[in-house]
Parts: structure tokens; sequence; C-alpha cells
């Protein structure tokens, strides 16, 4: 093992790249719980781009999960499936699958998975099991390219 100098500080571990599952009950507060593990495993991970996107589409998956009346319980998971994939993950004793409708302008409800399609750019789907179903949404973990031209803006800029 390597000996390191007095002075110079320890290395940080390497984040874990383990996912993170929780069980929750079905009630509205069990989206804002899922929705902290998904921030810290996000930060953990150092995706924090990823944040604000995986906020909503956990709080739309966890609310139509808590929607189906269900008395057990409901778990969500977060993992990283490939380097470039993070995949949030919902089941729900129900088995009725989810489904995507076009909400017209007056509709007061309908829009949640429009917005799940539209931010995993239709990656996400949903597995039916004889006592329920698991719905997941993946997201791209690189970085938008925004933030990759900037990058490379400054990168040339020097």
């Amino acid at each position: 093992m390597p000996t390191l100098h007095p002075l110079l500080p320890k290395p940080l571990p390497a984040p874990s790249s383990s996912p993170t599952t929780l069980r929750l009950p079905y009630t509205p507060m069990s989206a804002r719980t899922a929705r902290h593990m998904v921030r810290v495993k996000l930060t953990e991970w150092s995706l924090p781009h990823l944040i604000d996107d995986a906020e909503l589409i956990t709080s739309e998956l966890v609310g139509n999960a808590v929607k189906t009346g269900c008395l057990t319980f409901l778990i969500v998971g977060i993992r990283r499936t490939t380097s470039s994939t993070v995949r949030l993950l919902v089941s729900d004793g129900s088995a009725s699958p989810p489904v995507l409708i076009d909400a017209g302008p007056d509709a007061e409800s309908g829009r949640g998975l429009a917005l799940v399609d539209q931010l995993t750019r239709q990656r996400w789907g949903v597995t039916v099991w004889p006592h329920g179903k698991v719905i997941h949404a993946d997201l791209a973990a690189s970085l938008p390219r925004s933030v990759d031209a900037r990058k490379d803006r400054a990168r040339t800029a020097r």
C-alpha cells in the first residue's frame, strides 16, 4: 500500500454507482422522499445537471402510483444502467399500465406522462407483473450540449 505524505489530503473515496431503492407508503409525501433520494444519488454520481428533470419525472411517476389506491407500498429506485444512462424506477401494486394521452389545452390533468416522454426522449416504458407494474424512465447521463459547448468555447479561448 502506498504511503501518503502526511501534509497531503487523503484521496476521496470513489463515488458509489450502486443503485438505491426505497420502499414508500402510498401517500403524497412519498414523492418528496423519492425526489430527495434522486437528488442525493445524482449529486453523489456527479450528475447535478440531471437533478431537475429526474425530480420532475420522479414526482410524476410517484404521483401516478399514489393515485392507484393500492394499500401496500410502492418502490422507487435509481440506478446507472450504463455509464451514459440513469434509470428511474417506480413500482406499484396496480397492473393497469400508464397511458400517454394528448391532453387538450383546457384539460386539468393528463400532461405528466407527456413530460416524462419529452424529458426522456421517449426512453421510458412499463413492465406489467401479475400483482403490479414497474415503470422505468431513462435519462442520458452525458452533459447537455449547451454545457459541452461552453466548455469547448472556454478551451479554445485560452
